[in-house]
């Protein structure tokens, strides 16, 4: 039989210690397309290596639920340890059963599942973890009993950057088709190189400021400071007595917002500041709640100009009413609870 020959060939090369690569190499430049796949050649080396002499395959007698032994299970999760990203079908080959004892051996024995890896925006430390969790649980100290007086004080904003044109994702243009009948098709498209840069400042009751960043111009502890100063004349005409009761600033921990120039700013603007940790986008309103339901909106339109995106940014929000914007702050409370029983790692994307 060719698998037979093939494995004498392994066995061979092994004995005389060659690697896994050079025994591929080997056997391709002689068998060609009918060369064993790197995944046999894997098992069969280890096997070697481990002394085994036979060529043939292990007995397989009854059904195949008896494999599922304690040794079988640690074999596989052994080699899901060593490499998750291995399929049911190596699995399979590499141990020497079927594809449904793996696959019973994954769910039921090992508790797996194969999942997408998430991102994030970097490996957090433990000082850090730490600091999101000292954050987080300062937050939740300060609302106490009465939430609502904390969550109507705070003002949130930060910087985004939105497209003329940013295709729809795959989820986004997903629709109803008959079976049978060809699925949609969609062509890949980029995003337009055409975009502009809104800082928004929102609370829970609304848009405070919406302010547009010219072209050719970088934004500046100086640029930062007279958009605050701005700030707080927009919430002396929107919303009366909210100066008096005190404004809780959040903001990131850009470097442009912890400048001495916006620093000294803020100190002018009576504003006090909410802390916030480095690195978490997923505790900051703006960017779990507000940016992503407008770019959602605006996504898969396309824009000729600034001003048409300017427009389209202003009725987005102009149709939203109190209870919205109130949501996405009542959002941090949960999301810092959250936190803190993640011991600090991140809280993961709602759906």
């Amino acid at each position: 039989m060719e698998k037979i020959e093939h494995r004498a060939v392994i066995k061979f090369l092994t004995k005389q210690g060659k690697s896994v690569q050079i025994i591929m190499e080997e056997m391709s430049s002689v068998y060609g397309d009918s060369c064993p796949g790197k995944t046999m050649v894997y098992k069969w080396n280890n096997l070697f290596k481990q002394g085994r002499d036979s060529l043939e395959d292990d007995p397989r007698p009854g059904r195949s639920v008896e494999v599922t032994i304690p040794e079988t299970i640690a074999e596989v999760e052994k080699l899901v340890l060593e490499d998750a990203r291995l399929k049911k079908k190596q699995l399979a080959e590499m141990v020497g059963v079927s594809d449904t004892t793996i696959f019973k051996i994954l769910h039921d024995h090992l508790g797996m599942t194969k999942v997408s890896a998430r991102w994030v925006p970097r490996m957090l430390t433990s000082p850090q973890k730490q600091q999101r969790v000292e954050c987080s649980r300062a937050f939740l100290n300060l609302c106490g009993e009465d939430k609502d007086i904390v969550l109507n004080r705070i003002v949130t904003g930060d910087e985004t950057w939105v497209h003329h044109y940013e295709p729809e994702s795959k989820q986004d243009s997903m629709q109803w088709h008959k079976k049978g009948t060809a699925p949609p098709k969609k062509f890949k498209v980029s995003q337009s190189a055409g975009k502009l840069m809104a800082t928004v400042f929102w609370d829970a009751e609304g848009i405070l400021l919406i302010d547009y960043k010219d072209k050719g111009v970088s934004i500046t502890g100086e640029y930062y400071a007279t958009i605050l100063e701005r700030l707080k004349e927009a919430i002396k005409e929107k919303r009366r007595g909210k100066l008096s009761r005190g404004v809780l600033l959040l903001h990131d921990n850009a470097p442009v917002h912890k400048s001495r120039i916006a620093l000294a700013a803020l100190h002018k603007v009576g504003f006090d500041i909410l802390n916030h940790p480095p690195y978490s986008p997923d505790l900051a309103p703006s960017d779990y709640y507000l940016f992503p339901k407008m770019k959602k909106e605006l996504r898969g339109k396309k824009f000729s100009t600034d001003e048409e995106v300017k427009d389209a940014i202003s009725s987005y929000f102009s149709d939203k009413d109190k209870t919205f914007f109130y949501e996405g702050l009542n959002k941090l409370i949960q999301r810092s609870e959250k936190c803190i029983r993640l011991a600090g790692e991140y809280v993961e994307k709602e759906k």
